[in-house]
């Protein structure tokens, strides 16, 4: 590999981490670094939305290559309100969470916990490929511009994946400690994991009407 193309998957790279702090992808995975009840499960949570989110990367490279590099617009801004509608899921099962952990017993068995720990990495996993969705299209076409083969398209989606993971990674860890700690103070817990809830509602809605309103989403379906 020549000099310009590290040069490029480092640009790569660092614009994986970035891209893993943008607000809707934070609001996202705050949902499950909220219910982690330690800090290595949020941070684990952050990873495997990384791989989610790399996964999509690559399902919508192969697909803009059959379709020769084009993807309708209107196409491309539903899958995104898909992602808008996934927050507003979130947001609500979030506070909705509140009710279903005080209404359980607190003496469930080592299986069950086990089991919840699962399922909060495999939601991980899907928020992480339904978020890909979002702006996806258009990162994938800058990167088939940059680079001057397929085996160095899918290199740079790898290693973009990777920052993202890392990114997701340092971001949950650190958005987990206050969830942790608070959850010694119950009430403290229960207001934190209420309110990250409704912001994330909020900003799930906000999401949506940006873009049927002011990107004109419905206006291309109607």
């Amino acid at each position: 590999m020549d000099v310009t193309l590290y040069s490029v998957l480092a640009l790569g790279f660092v614009l994986g981490i970035r891209h893993a702090m943008e607000p809707d992808h934070v609001i996202a995975v705050s949902t499950i670094a909220s219910q982690s009840k330690k800090l290595w499960q949020a941070s684990l949570a952050g990873v495997f939305w990384g791989l989610g989110h790399t996964a999509t990367l690559f399902i919508i490279w192969i697909i803009l290559i059959l379709l020769k590099n084009d993807i309708p617009e209107k196409w491309s801004l539903t899958l995104e309100f898909l992602v808008g509608i996934m927050l507003v899921y979130l947001g609500v099962a979030a506070m909705l969470s509140i009710r279903k952990n005080r209404d359980h017993s607190h003496h469930a068995d080592v299986q069950n916990s086990s089991t919840v720990k699962k399922s909060a990495y495999y939601k991980s996993l899907f928020i992480g490929l339904v978020h890909g969705l979002a702006g996806s299209a258009a990162m994938v076409l800058l990167t088939m511009s940059t680079v001057h083969s397929v085996w160095q398209g899918a290199l740079y989606i790898l290693v973009f994946g990777l920052g993202t993971v890392v990114g997701m990674l340092i971001f949950t860890t650190i958005i987990g400690i206050p969830f942790i700690l608070s959850m010694k103070r119950m009430v403290a817990g229960r207001t934190l994991i209420l309110a990250t809830g409704a912001l994330i509602t909020i900003f799930g809605f906000y999401y949506m009407y940006n873009l049927a309103v002011n990107d004109g989403l419905f206006k291309l379906w109607i």
